[in-house]
């Protein structure tokens, strides 16, 4: 592999982690004011999906795909919004912070799942596997007693074997190969954008409760283009330039980014042990993108 690439991969994996991590600066003030999960997802994937289209027109792009594309990226749809609605519903049950050292299983079911597909990871990966997640642990585990619940942690799981899938699919199937990033993005908001209109009126609710003004707007705006967009088009970069396992690892950035925002904009407390595990988490990135071959 070309350095070129490899530093693009790496920074493209930086970024999807960083821009994924700024869901609670976005999502919280939505959730809080009464927002339903399903149709803060539908507008979240609605906007992004629109950025992408018009993006993709206005370069003289094009949004067509073959039918066999087609039934591979509505699988990749399927994985993504499904891995956005299971982490969410998995809040109602146990702590965020329990949920997001949950979710950072991914990296584990990626590697394994590379595995399974004889494609294996260096030691230098396993060691920075497990490293991070020592250091989410320290990041995101709640202090005191905390009551868990079946569901809570299921649906947590099932988020990130979700997007596990997503980001093992994404570099690996030949059918997808040469759909551009971009276009595989548009095509998995789009499976979104009808899934989660189908929830939101099959429960009766109005696609509008928990607006409240320009606040509201901007907020879903700001989810539309960092965590959606930005994350998922740097997303397919990063897998396709340094491999699936790498970027999961480099998803890291995402806990770190959501723990310093939680400092930042709504005082959240800052520990000790919060620090040894930011310390873990950035050694075990500079541990493993050290790594020479």
């Amino acid at each position: 592999m070309e350095t070129k690439d490899k530093i693009t991969g790496y920074a493209a994996g930086i970024a999807a982690g960083v821009t994924y991590g700024m869901n609670p600066l976005f999502g919280k003030p939505l959730l809080e004011g009464g927002m339903q999960v399903s149709s803060m997802l539908f507008f979240r994937y609605l906007f992004s999906m629109v950025i992408v289209a018009v993006w993709i027109l206005c370069t003289g792009g094009s949004l067509k795909v073959t039918w066999r594309e087609f039934k591979s990226l509505l699988i990749l749809g399927v994985m993504y919004c499904g891995s956005s609605i299971t982490l969410f519903e998995s809040y109602n049950y146990i702590p965020s912070g329990l949920a997001t050292t949950i979710v950072y299983l991914y990296p584990v079911f990626v590697a394994l799942i590379m595995v399974f597909l004889k494609q294996y990871p260096t030691l230098r990966v396993w060691i920075s596997i497990a490293v991070t997640l020592v250091g989410v642990i320290l990041l995101c585990m709640p202090s005191g007693h905390v009551e868990l619940s079946f569901a809570g942690i299921a649906l947590a799981a099932l988020s990130a074997f979700s997007y596990s899938i997503y980001v093992v699919l994404v570099n690996n199937d030949s059918s997808v190969s040469e759909v551009s990033p971009r276009v595989l993005t548009f095509w998995s908001l789009a499976v979104g954008v009808v899934a989660f209109l189908c929830i939101t009126t099959a429960g009766g609710d109005s696609l509008v409760d928990g607006i409240h003004g320009w606040r509201s707007w901007a907020d879903l705006a700001g989810l539309a283009l960092f965590p959606t967009t930005i994350a998922v088009l740097t997303i397919a970069i990063s897998t396709r330039l340094i491999g699936p396992t790498k970027t999961a690892v480099l998803g890291v950035f995402e806990p770190l980014t959501a723990i310093l925002i939680g400092i930042a904009a709504f005082a959240e407390p800052l520990t000790p042990v919060m620090v040894a595990g930011i310390i873990l988490c950035l050694s075990a990135i500079l541990f493993m993108v050290t790594e020479r071959r």
